[in-house]
C-alpha cells in the first residue's frame, strides 16, 4: 500500500510540476510586459516555446552535451521527487546541486568561448546560493531537530515563525534560480545577454528543451522549499508563493544586471547577515 502510495506521488509530482511551473512562468510574462507597457505573450507561451524545442532539429557539437542534458533533467526530477516524498533536506541539496554540475560539464565540452564564460559564471552563481542553502536547512534542523521533510509538517505552527529572515535569504536563492536581475549573469530571458545565451548557447533543439524542462522542475524545488515555511496551512503556502512571486516581478523590472563580483558579494554579505542573525536567535531563546 506504501508503495503504491509513493509511485502515485512520484507520478502526480512529475506531471503537475511542469505544468504549474509553466503556468506560472507564463503569468510572469504577462506581468513582466504589463510593468512595460507591452500587451505581452499568452500565458501559455513557455509551453508553445517548449514544444517548438522539441520539434526542432537536433544539432550537437559532441555526444557529452546530450548526456548532460538528460543527467540534468534526472538529476532535477529525481531533487523534487525525493522532496516530496519526505526525503533528508541534505541528500534534496546534493541531488539539486548536482543538477547545475551536469549542465556546466555539458557547456564547458564545447570550445565556444560564450558557452565557457556562461559555464564559468553558472559556477560562480552556485558558490553564491548554496552556502545560503545549507544556512536554511541548518535553520531548518535547529526549529524541528531532523533534517527529514516530514519533521517539518509535525510542527504544531508555521516555520516561519521560527525563521523569519530566511525566508528573505531563500528569496536570493530564488532570484538566481529564475535568472532575475540582478542575478541573470550566466544565462538571460532577456534580450539585453551580451553573451548571447551564456551558458546555453551551445545547446539547441530538444537537447535545449530538455535543459529548459529541468530548469523547471529546478524552479519547482525552490519553490516548494518557499511553502515548507508554512506547511501547516496549504493557503497559508500560497500566500508565500505568491508575494515571493510579485517581489521577483518588482525586483526584476527595476534592477539592472549587475556583474558576478557584486552577485557574490551582495549575496553573500546580506545573505549570510541574515542567516547569522536568525541562527543566533534560534540559539539564544
Amino acid at each position: 500500500m506504501m508503495l503504491l502510495h509513493n509511485i502515485l506521488i512520484i507520478l502526480a509530482v512529475l506531471l503537475l510540476t511542469p505544468i504549474l511551473v509553466g503556468l506560472i512562468l507564463g503569468l510572469d510574462r504577462k506581468l513582466t510586459a504589463r510593468c512595460q507597457s507591452r500587451k505581452g505573450p499568452p500565458i501559455l507561451q513557455p509551453f508553445f516555446d517548449l514544444f517548438k524545442l522539441f520539434g526542432k532539429e537536433v544539432v550537437i557539437s559532441n555526444r557529452w552535451q546530450i548526456f548532460c542534458s538528460y543527467m540534468y533533467l534526472i538529476s532535477a526530477q529525481l531533487s523534487i521527487v525525493l522532496l516530496f516524498l519526505g526525503s533528508d533536506l541534505l541528500l534534496i541539496l546534493f541531488v539539486q546541486a548536482g543538477c547545475t554540475v551536469f549542465l556546466v560539464i555539458g557547456a564547458m565540452s564545447v570550445p565556444s568561448p560564450y558557452s565557457q564564460i556562461g559555464a564559468h559564471r553558472e559556477l560562480l552563481q552556485v558558490l553564491a546560493y548554496e552556502p545560503l542553502l545549507i544556512l536554511v536547512i541548518i535553520g531548518i534542523y535547529m526549529t524541528t531537530g531532523s533534517f527529514m521533510v516530514d519533521a517539518i509538517f509535525a510542527l504544531d505552527r508555521p516555520l516561519v515563525y521560527d525563521l523569519p529572515l530566511m525566508i528573505i535569504v531563500l528569496g536570493y536563492v530564488l532570484t538566481i534560480k529564475l535568472r532575475k536581475s540582478p542575478f541573470d549573469i550566466s544565462s538571460s530571458h532577456h534580450a539585453h545577454q551580451e553573451i548571447v545565451r551564456g551558458v546555453h548557447t551551445e545547446f539547441s533543439g530538444n537537447n535545449l528543451g530538455i535543459i529548459e524542462l529541468a530548469h523547471w522542475y529546478e524552479i519547482g524545488v525552490i519553490l516548494s522549499l518557499s511553502m515548507l515555511f508554512w506547511a501547516t496551512s496549504i493557503w497559508g503556502a500560497l500566500i508565500i508563493i505568491l508575494l515571493a512571486f510579485l517581489l521577483e516581478i518588482i525586483v526584476d523590472n527595476i534592477s539592472a544586471r549587475m556583474t558576478w563580483s557584486w552577485m557574490l558579494f551582495h549575496v553573500w554579505l546580506v545573505g549570510f547577515t541574515l542567516a547569522t542573525i536568525n541562527l543566533v536567535w534560534l540559539y539564544m531563546r
